[in-house]
Formats: structure tokens, C-alpha cells, sequence
């Protein structure tokens, strides 16, 4: 995906109109249980969480989601179980962005101002202690120094203090997704109705006898009732014989 697809999924994620089932700061709340485990072991939790977000298909797994310019060029297809432990082990904050990405995309979820500050802080946080160790190691101040060292491990507890919450939102989402916040109610096709149109019979011919055109001539009896009708024991109809009818003296 080049930097044009980037920018542009960028965009279109700002427009979608979904939320996430919790945010951030409400994460740990959501499930305490799961967000210790990924304090602990962040790899670990990542790799269930893009699985899980892959529906357990690994076939259509592809490295970093397919956000990164390296997808698609590690040998995904041959073995992909290897390929995404190499990710969360070694591209750990790569994993846990690409999954987030992937629920985004498929859910169409915006992320709230809140998250956005959250994050947007963590960032900036990490890229000022880089900025402050390299200008440490420019000009070989120690003040400089311990400054890098304070920013860098103030960016790490925030990193290991909201990455376990991003991926405790990640799998509440999941867990929305799968049913386990109860039944879903599930939306029915409806049946097929038959609509009316001009070039339909009125009424319907389905559950009516087919109509036959009677003509009757002038001096001949109709043709034996049909269909059932008239019912059995009903008296026939009495025709006048022929040539009993016009009556004698009638002026032609």
C-alpha cells in the first residue's frame, strides 16, 4: 500500500460513523482479566487478537495487515503462523496499530477525540525522548542525557499503560462481534410478496377455476354445467322446446 492509500484510508476513517463498544479509558473496566494478561505478555495477546480478528483463518493473513510496505513480501502463504509470531515479537507496536486498523476497516469505527489524545500523547511522548537521545548523544551533555533517560521511561510506562487497553478494546469489539454480549437479534429476509402490475389477471388466477367464455346461441340449451355447479340436486334449468318459441301470432 503506498503513502496515496495511506492517506486516503486515513481520511475515510475519520468519515466512518461507528464507535467502539468502550473506549480507552473505560478498557480496563471492560475486562480487568484481559488486560492483565496483555500488561504481561503483549505479543502473546496480540497474536490471539489478530487471529481472532482473521476469524481464525490464517490463510488470509498477510504481515502488518497489509497497512505496511512490507506486506505481502515475507512468505505469508507458506507459513503464516511463523510470520505473525516474527510481527508481534518483533514489530510488537506495528501489530497491535495493524489490528486496530483491520477492525476499523471492517466495522467502519471512527476513534473518539478521547483516544485520539490518548494516543496522539504517546506518540509524541516516545518521538521527544528520541529527539532528547540523540541530542545527548551530539553533544555529550549529561543533562541532556538524563533528560532522555526520564522522557524514555515516562514514554514506556505510557506505551505499556495504554497498549494494553488498545488491545482490551480491540477484543471487546471481537467479542461484540461474535455474540458474547448476548443474542443478537437476527434480521430476516422478508418473503417475497406479489406485487401488482398492469399486465396481471384481476382477480389473481392462483386458487381460482379457469373461466371459459360462454356464448350461448339463440334457441340451443348451454352446455352442461361445469366445475361442480350447479350443485347435485338442484333442479335444471327448463328451456322451451325448439320451435315452441316465438309464440304463434308473434309479428316478426
Amino acid at each position: 500500500m503506498g503513502i496515496d492509500d495511506q492517506v486516503q484510508k486515513m481520511q475515510m476513517r475519520q468519515n466512518y460513523r461507528n464507535f467502539w463498544h468502550t473506549d480507552l479509558t473505560s478498557a480496563v473496566v471492560a475486562d480487568a482479566p484481559f488486560c492483565c494478561f496483555a500488561m504481561v505478555c503483549g505479543p502473546c495477546a496480540s497474536y490471539m487478537m489478530r487471529k481472532r480478528a482473521l476469524y481464525n483463518d490464517m490463510s488470509r493473513y498477510i504481515c502488518c495487515a497489509g497497512y505496511f510496505p512490507c506486506s505481502g513480501r515475507c512468505g505469508e502463504s507458506k507459513c503464516p503462523e511463523l510470520c505473525l509470531c516474527t510481527e508481534v515479537f518483533c514489530c510488537f507496536a506495528n501489530s497491535v496499530a495493524s489490528t486496530r486498523f483491520l477492525l476499523q476497516d471492517e466495522f467502519n469505527i471512527q476513534t473518539t477525540q478521547c483516544d485520539n489524545c490518548i494516543i496522539g500523547f504517546m506518540v509524541c511522548l516516545q518521538q521527544l525522548a528520541c529527539i532528547c537521545s540523540l541530542a545527548a548523544c551530539i553533544t555529550g551533555s549529561d543533562e541532556i542525557g538524563d533528560l532522555a533517560n526520564m522522557l524514555t521511561c515516562l514514554a514506556d510506562l505510557v506505551f505499556c499503560s495504554v497498549c494494553p487497553c488498545m488491545q482490551t478494546q480491540h477484543k471487546v469489539e471481537m467479542d461484540k462481534r461474535d455474540g458474547k454480549f448476548g443474542q443478537q437479534p437476527v434480521m430476516a429476509v422478508p418473503q417475497a410478496q406479489q406485487m401488482s402490475r398492469i399486465d396481471q389477471s384481476v382477480p389473481p388466477t392462483v386458487g381460482y377455476p379457469p373461466q371459459q367464455a360462454y356464448a350461448p346461441q339463440y334457441g340451443q340449451p348451454p352446455p352442461p354445467y361445469a366445475q361442480g355447479y350447479p350443485p347435485a340436486g338442484y333442479p335444471p334449468p327448463q328451456f322451451p322446446p325448439p320451435g315452441a318459441y316465438p309464440p304463434p301470432g308473434y309479428p316478426k
